[in-house]
C-alpha cells in the first residue's frame, strides 16, 4: 500500500500543504523498509515560514521514485516569490526568460518553453500563448500549494514534455484538515516612477482563500480569490542592426538604425478557484476542481526611430513633389574602435516619433472532475474529466508623427556615442513641440503599397492576433496491489485528449483621413489638443522630452481611416490545428530488495496514438487571393519507461531514470497555410539560388521531437531539513525539427509586375524532421541549515544548486552546430535566509549564463536573438506574530530585480552589437497576510 498512496498523493495533486500527509508517508515507508522499527506519532504540523516551505519540498523529493524538484507555499496564499515563474527558476536545473522585467516562462534543463509541459492538478493545460508553451504568469501564485517538476517520466504521466513536466497543485481541502481562512495584500511601486505620462507607478495585489470541512469531514471545500495591479516599466533602447562595408562608414560597423523608448505597463489580473472534495466513505473518493483567470496587459511605448546608415534617401518622390530627402550622412571625424564606429554625428535625419500601444487580454478556463472507487480490498479505478480553454486577443498599435510628411519638415543632426549598454544620443529638434512634431508618415513608409489610400505613406498600423486553444481530455485508470516479482502494484489506463488550436488575424494601415482627401497626399496633422499629454522624458537616452498623446483614443476618436491589406503574408497567416491523442499505458510499481538494499520505483510503457490535422489558406501577391489549404497525419509512438530508487542507506538514495522522450511539434510549424513572395527585380534571373519565387509555410505531416534519455542522481538527506544531491543526464536526440528550403514548383501562381518571370521554381521554408544530436549536463544541489554545524546559527541556512548543460544539434543539415533555443550553458540560484522567533528574511540570486532566446512579447513575431549573462538578486524581510492579540498576522517588505540587472540581446555574437539593451528598474512591495 505504501506506492499506492504515494502515488495518489501525486496524481490526484495532494497540497503542498499537505506537510502531514507527506511526512505520514514518509513514515510509513520508514516503517516499511525497517519493520523493526516502532510507529511514530508525528502529530500535528503547520506549514508556515521559510523553513517548513523547505522541509515540506524536501519531504515531497525524498518520498517519490521519479527525479523531481518542488516549489512549496510557506502558507496559504505565500509562495516563496511574487510570480510562480520566477519561483520554479529557483529549482536545480531551471530558470526564467524575462519578458519586460518579469519571468513568465520555463525552462528545464536548457530546453526551450515549448518543451515543457505543463499540468494543473495532474491535468494538461492549454495555453494563451500561439504555440504549447505555457505563460506561468496566467496563475496566480496565491492560489497555488506547490509546484511539483519531473525530470524523468513515468508511464503514468500524461503529457509529458521532453525537457519536463511541471504539475501545478491546488490545495485538497480533506487533506488539509482544517479549517483556515488567510488575506494577503501588497502593495507596490517601481523605483523608476511612472517613465510615460498618463500611466500609472503604484499597484497592488491582494487575495483572499478559505478552506473548511463539514458533514463529519466528508466535504471539504476551497475557493480563493487573487487580484493584481502591478505597473512596470523600461528604458529600452533598440537598434535595427550594424552594417559593414556602407556607404557611410566605409568598412567599419556602423549602427543601422535606432528605436528608443520608454514603456509603462498595468499588468491587471483576477484569478478564482474553487476546489469541491467529497469522501462519503472508503469506497469514493471525488474531487471537483474549477479555475479561471481573466488577464489584461496594457503598455504605451513612446519614442523617436531614427534611421541613419540604412536610413537611405526618399527615392523616387512620389506625386507633384519635386525635391527628395537626402540620405543621413555621418560627418567627417568619427570615432573607430576595434572595426566599430562608437562615436560621430549622422546629418539629415528624419525622426519618427513614435506613441504605441500595445494590449494584450485573455481569458484562461480550467475545470477536473476526478473520481476514485474502490472495486474491492486490492483493485481501484479512476475515472477524471478535464477541459481547458484558452482565449486571447493582443492589439499591437503604432502610430506616427514628425517634423513633416515624407521629404517635407526639418532634418536633425544626432550626435550619438555607442557601447555595450547601447547607444546616447544629442539632438538639435524639440521633439516635445505640437507645432513642429505633427501626425503624419515622416518617412513615407509604405506609400504606394496596396491598398489605395496610403499614398505618401502610412501613418500607422494595427496589428491584432487572436487564439483560441481548447482541450478536452477524459482518463480512466485501473490499479490493484498485486505481488508479482518486483512488483507490488500494477495499474494500467488510458487517456484520450482532443485539442484544437486557432490563431487569425486582422492587420490594418492607418491613414489619415486628411491626407487621403488632399490630392497631393502631402496633409500632416497637428495632434489634438484634447489628447495631448505632458512630454514623456528620454533624458537616460540623451534625446529629452518628446511629444506624448493616447494612442488608443486617438484611433477611436476616427482621426484615422482603417484599411486592411490584402498581401500573401496577412492572408495566409491564420491557420487551425488538430490533435487528438489516445495513450494507453501499463505500468507496474516496484517495492522490493536487492542485496538487502530496499529498492523502489516503476516500470512501464506508453502507447500513443496521433491523428493531427490542420486548415489554413494558400496565398500569394498583394493583393491576394487565398486558396483553402489543409493536411495531416497519423502516427504511433512506443514510450518506455524506468525509474529505480536505490535506499542505500537511511538518508542516501541513488535514483536511476531510463526512458524514451517525446515533444511535439510547435503548433505554427504544423500549420497548412503557405504564403508565396514573388521578387519582381529578379523576374529575369535564370539561378533557381537567385529565384523571383519565395516562401515560407507549415508542415502538418511534422512529426515529434524524439529523445531517449538517462538520468542518475544522488541524494543524501539530512533529516528533514536539509540534503545535498548531484544528477547527471544525458539525452539522445533521435528526431529533431528544422527549417529546411524545398525546391518548389511556383506554376499557376501570380506574379507582379509586367515582366513574365524566366523561372517557375524556387524555395520554399518549411519545417522537417531531422535526425540526432544529443543534450547532457551535470546538476548540483544543496539545503543546508546552519545549526547542523553550530547550534546558535539556528534559524540561519541557504539552498544552493548550478547546472552545467551541453548540446550537440545541427539544426538544419550541411550547417554548423547552433546551441539549442533557451540553453544556457551555466545556471545557478543562492539563497540565504534566516528564520526564528517570528522573524525572516532572506536574499536570493538566479544567475544564467548567455543563451539563444526566443522573443515573443505582445507581438505576433518569434524572434531568435542572444541574450546576454544575467544575474538577478531580490531580498525580503518579514515578521510573523506568534501570539497574543496579533496572531497570525505577519507583515513583509520584498525588493525584486534589486541590482536593476539589464536584458541585453546582441547579434552575431558580438556583445558590442546591442540589439536590445532593456532596464526596469526595482520593484517593492509592502504587505500583510493574516490568517485565521
Amino acid at each position: 500500500m505504501r506506492l499506492q498512496v504515494t502515488r495518489r498523493a501525486r496524481l490526484l495533486a495532494g497540497s503542498a500543504f499537505g506537510a502531514v500527509a507527506l511526512l505520514a508517508i514518509a513514515g510509513t515507508v520508514s516503517a516499511q523498509t525497517a519493520p523493526q522499527d516502532e510507529p511514530t506519532d508525528i502529530g500535528e504540523v503547520v506549514v508556515t515560514g521559510i523553513r517548513s516551505s523547505i522541509e515540506s519540498s524536501i519531504a515531497s523529493k525524498r518520498t517519490e521514485t521519479s527525479i523531481v524538484e518542488v516549489v512549496t507555499a510557506e502558507d496559504i496564499g505565500k509562495l516563496p516569490d511574487v510570480s510562480i515563474a520566477e519561483s520554479l527558476a529557483r529549482l536545480p536545473g531551471l530558470t526564467a526568460q524575462r519578458l519586460d522585467g518579469r519571468g513568465q516562462v520555463i525552462s528545464i534543463r536548457g530546453l526551450a518553453p515549448d518543451f515543457t509541459t505543463a499540468l494543473l492538478n495532474g491535468r494538461e493545460q492549454v495555453s494563451a500563448g500561439d504555440n504549447r508553451g505555457v505563460e506561468f504568469d496566467q496563475y496566480p501564485s496565491e492560489l497555488l500549494g506547490s509546484v511539483m517538476v519531473y525530470k524523468t517520466p513515468d508511464a503514468a504521466l500524461i503529457g509529458q514534455g521532453l525537457a519536463g513536466t511541471a504539475d501545478l497543485r491546488t490545495i485538497r481541502p480533506l487533506e488539509y484538515g482544517r479549517q483556515a481562512i488567510a488575506l494577503n495584500a501588497r502593495y507596490e511601486w517601481n523605483d523608476y516612477g511612472a517613465l510615460n505620462s498618463g500611466t500609472e507607478d503604484t499597484g497592488q495585489r491582494f487575495s483572499i482563500s478559505f478552506i473548511d470541512q463539514f458533514m463529519d469531514d466528508t466535504l471539504g471545500v476551497v475557493l480563493g480569490y487573487a487580484h493584481m495591479s502591478t505597473p512596470y516599466q523600461a528604458e529600452r533602447f533598440n537598434a535595427w542592426g550594424y552594417p559593414g562595408d556602407n556607404a557611410v562608414a566605409g568598412p567599419n560597423l556602423v549602427i543601422g538604425g535606432a528605436k528608443p523608448y520608454v514603456q509603462s505597463s498595468e499588468l491587471v489580473r483576477d484569478g478564482y478557484m474553487a476546489t469541491v472534495e467529497y469522501r462519503p466513505n472508503d469506497r469514493w473518493h471525488s474531487t471537483f476542481d474549477a479555475f479561471y483567470s481573466e488577464f489584461d496587459n496594457t503598455q504605451i511605448l513612446r519614442g523617436v526611430e531614427f534611421p541613419l546608415a540604412w536610413g537611405g534617401s526618399s527615392g523616387a518622390c512620389p506625386g507633384p513633389i519635386a525635391v527628395c530627402r537626402p540620405a543621413p550622412t555621418l560627418r567627417p571625424g568619427f570615432t573607430v574602435e576595434d572595426g566599430m564606429v562608437v562615436a560621430g554625428t549622422f546629418d539629415n535625419v528624419k525622426g519618427v516619433v513614435r506613441n504605441d500601444g500595445n494590449r494584450r487580454t485573455a481569458e484562461l478556463t480550467a475545470v477536473g472532475w476526478n473520481n476514485e472507487f474502490m472495486i474491492d480490498d486490492i483493485w481501484s479505478a479512476t475515472l477524471d474529466l478535464s477541459y481547458s480553454k484558452a482565449d486571447r486577443t493582443d492589439t499591437v498599435l503604432e502610430t506616427n508623427a514628425g517634423t513633416g510628411r515624407n521629404v517635407t519638415g526639418a532634418l536633425d543632426s544626432l550626435t550619438f556615442r555607442t557601447t555595450p549598454e547601447g547607444t546616447t544620443f544629442s539632438s538639435l529638434l524639440n521633439y516635445a513641440d505640437p507645432t513642429l512634431i505633427l501626425l503624419t508618415s515622416a518617412q513615407g513608409w509604405g506609400g504606394g503599397v496596396y491598398p489605395a489610400g496610403i499614398e505618401g505613406g502610412q501613418d500607422g498600423f494595427i496589428n491584432s492576433p487572436s487564439t483560441m486553444d481548447e482541450l478536452t481530455s477524459v482518463r480512466l485508470d485501473v490499479g490493484g496491489d498485486v505481488q508479482a516479482g518486483p512488483f507490488s502494484r500494477i495499474e494500467f489506463g488510458m487517456n484520450i485528449t482532443d485539442r484544437e488550436k486557432e490563431l487569425t488575424l486582422e492587420r490594418y494601415y492607418l491613414s489619415l483621413a486628411a491626407n487621403r482627401a488632399d490630392p497631393l497626399h502631402n496633409t500632416s496633422v497637428p495632434v489634438p489638443a484634447r489628447f495631448l499629454l505632458a512630454p514623456t522624458n528620454l533624458d537616460f537616452l540623451g534625446i529629452g522630452p518628446v511629444i506624448s498623446y493616447d494612442p488608443f483614443a486617438l484611433v477611436a476618436s476616427g482621426i484615422y481611416e482603417l484599411l486592411a491589406p490584402q498581401d500573401d503574408n496577412l492572408l495566409a497567416f491564420g491557420w487551425a490545428v488538430q490533435e487528438t491523442v489516445t495513450t494507453t499505458y501499463v505500468m507496474g510499481d516496484i517495492d522490493t530488495e536487492l542485496f538487502g538494499m530496499p529498492v523502489t520505483g516503476n516500470a512501464g510503457v506508453q502507447f500513443v496514438h496521433t491523428e493531427q490535422s490542420s486548415d489554413g489558406r494558400v496565398a500569394a501577391g498583394n493583393p491576394a487571393t487565398p486558396v483553402p489549404i489543409s493536411g495531416g497525419d497519423s502516427y504511433n509512438e512506443v514510450l518506455p519507461s524506468l525509474n529505480l530508487n536505490f535506499q542505500v542507506r537511511d538518508d542516501l538514495y541513488v535514483r536511476f531514470g531510463l526512458a524514451r522522450e517525446m515533444a511535439r511539434p510547435r503548433m505554427d510549424q504544423m500549420r497548412a497555410s503557405v504564403n508565396v513572395d514573388f521578387n519582381e527585380g529578379r523576374a529575369t534571373s535564370t539561378d533557381v539560388n537567385n529565384s523571383p519565387w519565395g516562401g515560407s509555410g507549415g508542415n502538418p505531416n511534422l512529426r515529434p521531437w524524439i529523445a531517449n534519455a538517462a538520468d542518475i542522481s544522488i541524494e543524501k538527506y539530512f533529516g528533514r531539513r536539509g540534503y545535498v544531491s548531484l544528477a547527471l543526464f544525458y539525452k539522445d536526440l533521435e528526431s529533431y525539427v528544422y527549417d529546411e528550403q524545398t525546391l518548389t514548383d511556383f506554376t499557376g501562381f501570380p506574379y507582379t509586375g509586367p515582366t513574365p518571370p524566366t523561372l517557375r521554381q524556387g524555395f520554399l521554408s518549411k519545417p522537417q524532421n531531422g535526425e540526432g544530436g544529443m543534450i547532457q549536463g551535470a546538476e548540483f544541489a544543496l539545503s543546508l541549515p546552519f545549526d547542523l554545524f553550530w547550534e546558535p546559527l539556528e534559524g540561519f541556512g541557504m539552498t544552493f544548486s548550478a547546472s552545467y548543460t551541453d548540446s550537440d544539434i545541427v539544426s538544419n543539415p550541411g550547417n554548423p552546430s547552433q546551441p539549442l533555443p533557451g540553453l544556457s550553458e551555466t545556471v545557478s540560484n543562492l539563497t540565504v535566509y534566516y528564520e526564528r522567533n517570528g522573524f525572516q528574511a532572506r536574499i536570493s540570486n538566479r544567475y544564467r549564463s548567455e543563451f539563444l532566446g526566443e522573443l515573443s512579447g505582445v507581438g505576433t513575431d518569434r524572434i531568435q536573438r542572444m541574450v546576454d549573462a544575467e544575474s538577478v538578486v531580490d531580498a525580503q524581510i518579514g515578521y510573523e506574530f506568534q501570539s497574543g492579540p496579533a496572531e497570525g498576522l505577519s507583515v513583509l517588505f520584498q525588493v525584486n530585480n534589486l541590482t536593476d540587472e539589464q536584458f541585453k540581446t546582441f547579434e552575431n555574437n558580438d556583445a558590442r552589437r546591442v540589439i536590445d539593451y532593456q532596464q526596469y528598474g526595482r520593484t517593492f512591495l509592502a504587505g500583510v497576510n493574516y490568517r485565521f
